[in-house]
């Protein structure tokens, strides 16, 4: 009987099964032929400054009444740019920027277009359309990197300097060897950022120092050969000590021979 019951149990299970699969599977099939794009979408993107960059619209716009960009960029008044297919006309307002216009014909392709990419096109972009079927959106946060310009050299006080100047975001910088390093950060107010470090190694002997740069634009890696520099300083400070000793003694054997010639 118990085992009767737990048959006649994995029966109705089965058949629950297939019946919530058959249900299931005509849901699917009936949404599909309704599925629509979202009606607002976000999104993040970084481009290198001097480049070319293609903003689009949400990918089908062959039903799209209206076009509108609204594009806000950093420490600037926004700017709008807009499309009628009724009348197939485009309209902008309070737009001065040529860098930024339509990738190509705005019937075929809405799509907006910055070339080249700069400091100040910083900012949000959003793209909204009109259909017979709803109203859709999409936000770009455009972020423009810039690559900042990496040197390594010595200073005059025989400390070793490397510098990332005006990148955006702010470089990482890495010694090898480690020594006593000091780094410090200056905004430079356009958004670039100019890093330095400063290291020196007391008490030790180092030849060869290298500084490496981390940035999301590409790592760069810089080598310093500083035993050269550094034999060249310890011979002009032991010639320089050598003719203050030879001077000295120049100077007493001198005074000692005056002396002599006065007492004669």
């Amino acid at each position: 009987m118990h085992t009767l019951g737990t048959s006649a149990l994995r029966v109705l299970m089965s058949v629950n099964i297939l019946v919530s699969a058959s249900t299931f599977s005509s849901s699917v099939k009936g949404k599909q032929r309704s599925l629509t794009l979202p009606a607002e979408a976000n999104s993040s993107l970084s481009v290198p400054v001097d480049t070319k960059a293609v903003l689009h619209c949400p990918p089908d716009n062959s039903t799209a009444l209206v076009v509108t960009w609204t594009i806000k960029p950093r420490d600037q008044p926004p700017c709008t740019r807009a499309y009628r297919r009724d009348n197939n006309e485009t309209s902008e307002r309070n737009c001065t920027d040529v860098r930024i216009s339509w990738e190509s014909r705005p019937d075929q392709n809405p799509a907006l277009r910055i070339d080249p990419v700069a400091i100040t096109h910083d900012g949000y972009y959003k793209c909204e359309v009109a259909a017979p079927d709803g109203h859709f959106g999409h936000t770009y946060c455009l972020r423009v990197l810039v690559p900042p310009k990496v040197t390594l050299f010595q200073d005059s006080n025989g400390t070793i300097v490397c510098r990332a100047a005006a990148g955006k975001p702010s470089a990482q910088i890495f010694w090898n060897p480690e020594g006593d390093c000091h780094t410090e950060e200056e905004p430079l107010g356009n958004g670039t950022v100019t890093v330095q470090s400063t290291c020196h190694w007391e008490g030790r002997q180092v030849s060869t120092v290298s500084c490496s740069v981390s940035h999301v634009t590409g790592n760069k890696f810089l080598e310093l050969k500083t035993g050269d520099q550094l034999s060249l300083n310890s011979t002009i400070l032991y010639i320089t000590s050598s003719i203050s000793v030879a001077l000295v003694i120049v100077g007493s054997i001198l005074l000692w021979r005056i002396g002599c010639c006065r007492k004669c």
